[in-house]
């Protein structure tokens, strides 16, 4: 999955010369939380609400608390904003991202092309992708095993489930304290005749658990929570 693929765009931008309260108001009514800030076409920033709600003037200020507000609010986003900005590309991995993100503890990333601002991608988008990524809205059942470090180990597994008829609508596999498991979506909500199979072949399963489906309702359901901003 690459970056063109769940990026916003277009994106909503400011410019250096945008008052503060101005783009306040702007996230507000957006629900956004980061702005890319543009002179002319050219990238020359990128602005938080955090970044905007830690703008404070100097304590050794003698104006009231009443002007003190009105400046800051008119004062520029040039002033607070962050000018070294680390960028994306649409070409790039989803994997590639989260691990920017993450090394440089930032919570979105401007998408360039060609020199120009084409989207944004945010954590919240990140967060989706995995989602999607690993079927977790489209019901059937989580199972995970243990997966022996030699060749072949995991195709085993993946035969032992399509002689079971049971189809794999997604797999990923990674490694805890040295050992390798694998987290596999089956499409059926009653997988105990592939546990058992499993089980036979020598794969053990650490856990297995139902998924729900988009909708889905009763006492077990998750609510869906309110739209968050991005």
């Amino acid at each position: 999955m690459l970056v063109r693929d769940r990026m916003t765009a277009p994106v909503i931008t400011v410019g250096p010369k945008t008052s503060i309260h101005d783009a306040l108001a702007l996230m507000k009514e957006r629900r956004i939380r980061r702005l890319p800030v543009l002179k002319g076409q050219h990238l020359v920033g990128i602005v938080t609400w955090t970044d905007l709600m830690r703008a404070s003037p100097s304590p050794a200020t003698s104006l009231s608390v009443w002007e003190i507000s009105y400046l800051l609010m008119k004062a520029p986003v040039s002033e607070v904003m962050t000018k070294n900005v680390i960028t994306t590309s649409p070409g790039a991995t989803i994997e590639e991202v989260a691990v920017l993100m993450r090394r440089n503890k930032i919570g979105g990333l401007p998408v360039v092309e060609d020199g120009g601002v084409v989207g944004i991608i945010t954590e919240s988008d990140i967060f989706d992708a995995f989602i999607d990524l690993m079927g977790l809205n489209r019901g059937g059942t989580r199972l995970t095993v243990e997966i022996e470090n030699r060749i072949g180990a995991l195709e085993e597994v993946v035969r032992i489930i399509r002689d079971c008829q049971v189809n794999i609508s997604s797999l990923a596999a990674y490694v805890v304290d040295n050992a390798a498991q694998a987290v596999i979506r089956l499409e059926t909500s009653y997988p105990l005749h592939v546990v058992q199979a499993l089980a036979d072949q020598g794969v053990k399963v650490t856990h297995l658990a139902p998924l729900p489906e988009v909708g889905e309702s009763g006492p077990e359901a998750t609510p869906s929570p309110s739209p968050q901003p991005r």
